[in-house]
Order: C-alpha cells, then sequence, then structure tokens
C-alpha cells in the first residue's frame, strides 16, 4: 500500500510580499527551501494562519538570505504581506517506509524567516 505523508514543513513563516501581477507560484528563500529539502517546481500546500486559507502551488527559487516569501499570481489575493503561513510538501511512499520516515521541519524567526539554530 503506498500512502501521501508530510515529507517537508516551515512552520511559521512571515509573507513577505504577494505579486499578483506573475504567473504563479511561491518563491522561498533558497536557505529555507535547504533546511527543508524542497526544490524547485516541488508542489506545496500554503496554510495561512491569518486567515485559514489553504492554496496550493509550486515552488520558485528565491534569493539566498533575503527570507523571501511571495505568493505569487491568483495566490497573492489570499494572503498579505505579513501573514503567518506554514508551507508543506508531501510524499508518497509505501506504508511500512512511511511509518519510520521522519519529516525536515524547521521552525524560522517570523520577524525575519532566518532558521532559528
Amino acid at each position: 500500500m503506498i500512502i501521501e505523508v508530510v515529507k517537508s514543513k516551515l512552520h511559521r513563516v512571515t509573507v513577505t510580499e504577494a505579486n499578483l501581477n506573475y504567473i504563479g507560484s511561491i518563491t522561498i528563500d533558497e536557505d529555507l527551501m535547504d533546511a527543508v529539502h524542497l526544490i524547485e517546481g516541488e508542489k506545496v500546500q500554503i496554510v495561512n494562519n491569518n486567515n485559514g486559507e489553504r492554496i496550493e502551488t509550486y515552488i520558485i527559487k528565491g534569493e539566498r538570505g533575503s527570507g523571501a516569501i511571495c505568493l505569487n499570481g491568483a495566490a497573492a489575493r489570499r494572503v498579505q504581506p505579513g501573514d503567518v503561513v506554514i508551507i508543506m510538501s508531501y510524499a508518497q511512499m509505501d506504508f511500512e517506509e512511511a511509518k519510520k520516515f521522519k519529516p525536515w521541519v524547521a521552525f524560522p524567526d517570523t520577524k525575519t524567516n532566518k532558521i532559528i539554530k
């Protein structure tokens, strides 16, 4: 049996920009991506803690060290700069493998979006 489990999670990052006039996606600081093993083009779910919205889109690599979290295109209507969001990706795996799998999770500082050491 194959099941879907959380693979990566950025818990509580702050939206820095919402760009309606872009073709779509979410731009994420490359440092944040590396911290939880996300890659450019990967599908993610964004949960907005401020209004309860849930969005699915794909990742665009943002400038390393910038703290960028920018929702682009139609998703920009679902967030405001300053909103706190959770970003998650999922993986499909065998049930037995999934029982042993530990997701990559990071808890960035919500003021700077930098990983707390």
